[in-house]
């Protein structure tokens, strides 16, 4: 008790001391404090933590059984505080992972940590790029030890929930395209329902699921690996989160890619990048219709994108009327069909189970698309998902509270652009009437004035989930940044598709930090190849799409 206590008082004395110096010279990080909805507190609050993790490290070894990771992926934990405004009060846990730099000692130029997007995303799969020889990192592994990690709240790191994961997955759920004001007070109920059983269940954590915290917590993983400056990847929600990273931290940036970019306006984040999102999924949605209907021949749905689209609103009415199997109704559709316009990987098999489904395999459909209700993990995996991604949107800025701006404005995008448009509104409709604070968003932008080094922007001029002006918007903000735009092409996640043209550049930026003198426009990647176009689809350049673990998450 005395030795304990003599510890406290010691531990006590040095962090003071560290913040007594910090007060005396502010860092950049001080010196942005107040732009993101907190203060002086939470900049003093991260440094606390971080120095504590550089003292403390990592202690790495064998990932448990369960996690799913081979060796000699090693798994660790690194402590960060639940409120940086109160760095000596509650903490929580982040589960980290990594595999060691496959290159020589001279070679290794240290971490490279992973943010898959969501937000919800984990980013636990990073290393097995390295495990599973995938072809395009094979230089970079040799440079850097790659890192992943679950966010705070998700997954392994003090995971969050907002209802039972079996009732969450259970189908079939009601029509997201309303046909009366019944079916949209049926979505307002089930909508501040979730946002209570947030609240319910994980309202401790609520206040603190901010961007800006993660971004913190990110820096404290770095001072835990013992890197003075953070080499980065973020993909979809993870440019956001880079980009809040480079505005709280510009001079701890080495190295910092982002993929596929959020637009970090403040008066984007989240309900106009949500709106947004509406008009570029049915953009995308009509490039995937148009393939399918080039590709009648071995399809059999429609030879225009008018036919291919009276076969879908067939198909979902169906559905509606009886749903396929007992569990596969409209809103089952439509999370399984959105894969296309996010993922050209998804494009085939998309295509395939549903021409299955029309020649009589309904059974196919429904393999694909129907809950698997004896996955408990999986159902509680995807649960916490969506709990993540509500409570990071909802938390990070102030919504519309009310329900005639969020009808009005569905209303008119969705005679524009169905296909996405009522779905995503309930999707994001609990953060009309959340239970816990709602900061205001940060202002991101740095420059080299500040010690941000040039970050590499890549980007597809048709991305669904992130629409291009985002990457434009961060390019501005961005002061030195240098933007990659792959040209007539609109899949989710480009550094991890093969096109020449973007990979050398990502690699060239990854081990030496040379960027072009100016921005560069690349072609597109090969466009999918229908499998009966080609003797084995594993042999096209169609076929050079992205395993499970490079592709971002995605909501």
């Amino acid at each position: 008790m005395i030795r304990t206590a003599a510890l406290g008082s010691a531990a006590t004395l040095i962090t003071g001391t560290l913040a007594a110096s910090l007060l005396l010279a502010p860092s950049a990080t001080a010196a942005t404090a107040g732009r993101d909805g907190g203060g002086h507190a939470e900049a003093i609050g991260v440094q606390i933590a971080a120095a504590r993790a550089a003292r403390t490290g990592i202690e790495w070894k064998d990932c448990p059984a369960d996690w799913g990771f081979e060796k000699p992926i090693q798994c660790g934990w690194v402590k960060v505080p639940l409120d940086y405004a109160k760095p000596f009060g509650k903490t929580i846990e982040l589960a980290v992972d990594r595999i060691g730099s496959t290159g020589t000692k001279e070679e290794r130029q240290g971490a490279l940590v992973y943010n898959p997007g969501g937000p919800g995303g984990s980013g636990m799969r990073f290393p097995r790029r390295v495990t599973t020889k995938s072809p395009l990192w094979v230089n970079t592994s040799k440079a850097y030890d790659f890192v992943g990690f679950d966010p705070r709240g998700v997954g392994h790191s003090a995971p969050i929930s907002c209802i039972d994961p079996q009732e969450f997955v259970k189908a079939p759920k009601a029509d997201p395209v309303p046909s009366n004001e019944a079916d949209k007070r049926a979505q307002r109920k089930l909508a501040a329902e979730y946002a209570d059983g947030c609240k319910e269940r994980s309202g401790e954590m609520l206040p603190h699921m901010t961007t800006p915290n993660t971004a913190r917590d990110l820096d404290v993983i770095r001072a835990a690996l013992g890197e003075k400056k953070l080499n980065y990847l973020g993909v979809s929600y993870g440019t956001y989160l880079g980009g809040v990273y480079a505005t709280l931290f510009p001079n701890h940036v080495r190295r910092m890619i982002v993929d596929s970019v959020v637009d970090p306006a403040v008066d984007n984040i989240w309900y106009e990048a949500n709106l947004g999102q509406d008009v570029a999924f049915q953009t995308r949605w009509n490039d995937w219709q148009d393939w399918v209907a080039k590709n009648d021949s071995v399809f059999h749905i429609g030879n225009t994108r008018a036919k291919v689209e009276a076969k879908y609103q067939e198909l979902r009415a169906a559905a509606k009327a009886n749903p396929i199997g007992g569990v596969v109704g409209p809103a089952e559709l439509i999370g399984f069909f959105q894969g296309a316009p996010y993922y050209d990987s998804s494009w085939v098999p998309v295509a395939q189970t549903w021409s299955k489904y029309i020649a009589g395999d309904t059974q196919a459909l429904v393999d694909a698309i129907a809950p698997d209700m004896s996955d408990l993990a999986g159902n509680a995996a995807s649960e916490n998902s969506n709990a993540v991604y509500t409570a990071v949107e909802c938390a990070d800025a102030k919504w519309p509270t009310s329900w005639a701006k969020w009808d009005r404005d569905n209303t008119k995008l969705h005679k524009k652009y169905p296909f996405l448009t009522w779905s995503n509104a309930w999707m994001n409709l609990p953060c009309a009437t959340w239970k816990s604070k709602q900061s205001n968003p940060i202002e991101v932008g740095a420059s080299a004035k500040r010690g941000l080094p040039p970050v590499l922007i890549v980007q597809s001029e048709r991305d669904a989930a992130t629409p291009y002006e985002g990457a434009v918007s961060l390019h501005r903000k961005l002061g030195g940044s240098r933007l990659i735009t792959e040209q007539n092409a609109g899949s989710h996640g480009v550094t991890s598709l093969v096109n020449p043209c973007i990979n050398t550049r990502v690699d060239t930026y990854l081990l030496t930090g040379k960027v072009d003198a100016k921005d560069v426009k690349c072609g597109p990647h090969a466009t999918p190849v229908a499998p009966a176009a080609a003797k084995s689809l594993a042999k096209t350049p169609g076929a050079d799409f992205p395993a499970r673990e490079e592709l971002p998450a995605v909501r």
